[in-house]
């Protein structure tokens, strides 16, 4: 895919907090065995996601030259043709920056999950965050890829990882795909990806995916 079709996948990877380690071993052994493993110069940790999106973007656009980078959290089904078709409908486009849109509340109380400390720079309580692409799937084109590539140390980063840097269609995933009209990606809200996606992640791609060969008639 890579050579034939220019689309290149990696799994975007830091470190653990102690180089060298078990983990560390078991991630460079199948890196070895499989070279799908982007590696980042970062110490991985919940709270330092925002912070690991911005060095993949910087990171990739000075290996690759692509008109897209995407990014993608791991228990998230994504239909490459649907995705890529979508992506070329925006190609001539400058400063995209595309995904499933919301805006949700910046929460001020301490010791809640995603806790926003600058909190008071949205405005009184109860306002919202500006409008932001959901993290499980958005796509930026090379001139936003290079613009946080060149200001890396000086962007802003928030509590909420979405913040920090397809018009896709999510619902109604089976009766799309049913009726020839496959979804970009899924995933399930309630769990911000594929609910046990272990488990079930080969049921939805029955139920939902585009057909094995859709990636290979692509034409970008």
């Amino acid at each position: 895919m890579e050579k034939e079709k220019g689309i290149v996948t990696r799994f975007v990877i830091g470190h653990s907090a102690a180089p060298g380690g078990v983990l560390d071993k078991a991630i460079d052994a199948e890196d070895a065995e499989h070279q799908d493993f982007l590696r980042l110069n970062h110490v991985e940790g919940y709270h330092q996601l925002s912070t690991k999106t911005r060095l993949y973007f910087s990171t990739a656009i000075s290996i690759w030259d692509a008109d897209f980078y995407v990014k993608v959290d791991d228990d998230v089904h994504v239909n490459l043709g649907m995705l890529v078709n979508s992506l070329a409908n925006h190609k001539s486009k400058p400063r995209i920056y595309i995904g499933c849109m919301k805006s949700g509340p910046v929460l001020s109380q301490k010791g809640v999950k995603y806790h926003e400390p600058e909190y008071w720079k949205f405005g009184e309580e109860g306002n919202k965050y500006f409008r932001h692409a959901t993290g499980q799937i958005y796509a930026i084109s090379k001139d936003l890829a290079a613009y946080i590539s060149i200001n890396l140390p000086i962007l802003h980063r928030y509590a909420n990882e979405d913040l920090s840097p397809l018009l896709t269609k999510f619902l109604d995933r089976e009766w799309k795909a049913k009726a020839g009209n496959a979804c970009v990606a899924s995933f399930d809200w309630s769990c911000s990806g594929i609910c046990k996606s272990v488990e079930r992640m080969k049921i939805v791609h029955n139920s939902c995916g585009e057909g094995d060969g859709a990636a290979w008639n692509i034409d970008f």
